[in-house]
């Protein structure tokens, strides 16, 4: 379940976020919306305080007036925190994937393809196979049976535990996806909190300095000023790397319901193969095992010309129907094109967004970097007329 506490922020750098502690119980969640078709025209997500609750809201305005960007070491470590608990979340899910291997999963699903295709072929003898006695090949398929149920068996064991963790998986990835979340918050009432917070030092101390620069035409008041500006632009960066922290976050959204959907599907085709597959191979095994003594029963007298016939009929049913069972397994999708087509649509958007993002930033430096250059030269013409 999603925690709808306000997150705490600090000012304080040894106050970090512990590691987050995943855990393979299941959690209760709420099913995931269905998300909506993507529209032509991306409109760009506005970062303010229309994000926040009222209670965020306020939390941030009072923090805000907490902040000193003066203070050298407050503003290098301003956010740390969350952005530590990003990176170790990170860490956590890489792992996850890492330790995972489904192919193992396929491996065993095409082992046990191969031991119920073996099941009722006969060894190749030459023409002496043609005579074989009839209650030799029943011998024989009872033998084979036998062997493949075992098989089965352990495969199935094999089956359900893959099954098992799948499941664990999923409900893990349901805990991360909800810390995820809860680090995506804290970021971003930082960045507001931040943002607020610039705005009213450049829009009072700033400003003021500035006015006082321009009314002494003291050296040292401008000096004032352009310290003062240099504190207000490096503020402005550590509000810009958790801006990008905060995007990693956002991306890692959809990427863990993407794993977490992947978990889904292979879950969804292992249960498939336990309820509806196995039992009816073993059911047709079976079967095929009535119908040889039925076919015994009433060919025990026939002539050696028409037993090869019927051999022959049997064997070309049955390959037909292992062919056609081989050949739709084959070509049965593990993942569905329209997920993977969905997926591959978020994931644009998402990057979309990012690249929106980085370009405003862009832009936002060049002007400022234009709007330094324009002060130094208001600075240096000011220091001539002191000087003249």
């Amino acid at each position: 379940m999603a925690d709808n506490s306000i997150p705490e922020l600090t000012l304080t750098p040894t106050a970090t976020a512990a590691v987050p502690e995943l855990t393979l119980e299941a959690v209760p969640t709420p099913a995931t919306p269905a998300a909506e078709p993507q529209k032509e025209e991306v409109t760009p997500v506005s970062l303010d305080e229309d994000l926040l609750t009222e209670e965020e809201k306020q939390a941030v305005a009072n923090f805000s007036q907490k902040i000193d960007i003066t203070d050298s070491n407050l503003v290098l470590n301003y956010g740390a925190a969350a952005q530590k608990s990003v990176a170790s979340f990170s860490e956590n899910a890489l792992a996850s994937v890492r330790n995972k291997d489904l192919g193992e999963v396929g491996e065993t699903l095409s082992r046990l393809v191969l031991e119920v295709k073996g099941f009722g072929k006969e060894e190749k003898k030459g023409l002496a196979g043609l005579f074989q006695k009839q209650r030799d090949k029943l011998a024989l398929m009872k033998e084979q049976y036998s062997k493949a149920e075992s098989s089965v068996e352990r495969i199935t064991q094999e089956l359900e535990n893959h099954q098992v963790t799948l499941l664990k998986d999923i409900a893990m990835f349901d805990q991360m996806y909800e810390l995820n979340l809860k680090y995506y918050k804290e970021l971003t009432m930082y960045i507001i909190a931040g943002k607020k917070r610039l705005a009213e030092v450049r829009a009072g101390e700033l400003e003021e300095l500035r006015q006082r620069a321009e009314t002494t035409g003291l050296a040292e008041d401008a000096q004032k000023y352009n310290d003062m500006a240099n504190l207000c632009n490096r503020f402005e960066k550590k509000i810009h790397d958790l801006e990008l922290t905060r995007m990693v976050s956002l991306q890692m959204g959809p990427q863990t319901r993407m794993l977490q959907n992947n978990d889904t599907l292979m879950v969804e085709k292992i249960q498939s193969s336990l309820v509806n597959t196995i039992p009816l191979w073993k059911s047709q095994m079976v079967l095929a095992l009535g119908m040889e003594h039925s076919r015994q029963a009433t060919a025990a007298q026939n002539a050696v010309t028409e037993t090869t016939n019927d051999l022959l009929r049997k064997n070309a049913e049955m390959l037909k129907m292992g062919t056609i069972a081989t050949a739709r397994e084959a070509e049965r999708s593990i993942i569905d094109i329209e997920t993977l087509q969905h997926t591959n649509e978020q994931l644009v958007s998402t990057l979309d967004e990012v690249i929106a993002i980085q370009r405003e930033g862009a832009e936002k430096r060049k002007a400022a970097e234009l709007e330094l250059g324009r002060i130094e030269g208001e600075l240096k013409q000011k220091l001539m007329e002191l000087r003249s």
